[in-house]
């Protein structure tokens, strides 16, 4: 029996390129709360968070009950965007097929991001990609990146020791919980934080394509 193979994926910023909605979303909360919009490159730089920290770190000076505001018709934005169908995830070029070929070479596969269950559920079965996965962990459940409670959730599902495992991602949160739970990292660079923030942060490369981070993975547990 081959031995056992994980690879942890992020979501946004990895699968999907939701930077578009995420901004959307977080503007309208601020507006909603009477508060001055935050920076855009500031959200992306943010995606990954859980939501609560996101909100805690783009303004840092709220009082208690106007954070709790803000997360909730953020919430609420990014629900009735999903229901009235535009909500727009799309996979990134070539990540369907990089999935399934891992799943077909023997690979198990899992998700650690810092959406919500609701929201990742939606995301995957919206794609045809949710049966792939043998782990999902989520905001909902666990604390927030760069805590290692995710991945080792992730591990814990899936029978794989860290050594065994190897996690995906655009962001140093990513990178960061992966140094923490002791699993190799590989960097992805097209989501939200540059290269060298990823390699700075513990990953031990960064693919530059899809293509790369498929020939990175054969290679990490080799």
């Amino acid at each position: 029996m081959s031995a056992t193979r994980l690879a942890v994926f992020d979501c946004d910023g990895t699968l999907v390129d939701g930077q578009a909605d995420v901004c959307w979303a977080m503007e309208r909360a601020f507006a909603r709360a009477g508060l001055p919009a935050p920076d855009p490159r500031d959200v992306r730089r943010m995606v990954g968070l859980s939501l609560p920290v996101a909100v805690r770190h783009l303004a840092p000076d709220l009082a208690e009950e106007q954070a709790r505001a803000v997360t909730e018709y953020y919430k609420a934005s990014f629900r009735a965007r999903r229901e009235e169908g535009l909500l727009d995830e799309p996979l990134y070029d070539g990540i369907a097929e990089l999935l399934a070929s891992l799943r077909d070479a023997g690979w198990s596969l899992a998700v650690a991001t810092g959406k919500s269950d609701r929201g990742l559920t939606a995301c995957l079965a919206g794609h045809g990609i949710a049966e792939l996965f043998c782990s999902l962990q989520t905001a909902d459940r666990h604390p927030s990146k760069p805590h290692p409670a995710m991945l080792e959730a992730a591990l814990f599902e899936a029978g794989a020791a860290p050594h065994q495992a190897v996690m995906i991602g655009d962001t140093s949160f990513d990178m960061l919980m992966a140094r923490s739970a002791r699993v190799p990292a590989i960097g992805v660079a097209w989501g939200y934080h540059a290269p060298a923030e990823l390699i700075a942060s513990g990953a031990m490369r960064v693919a530059e394509t899809v293509s790369a981070l498929s020939a990175a993975l054969d290679e990490a547990l080799a």
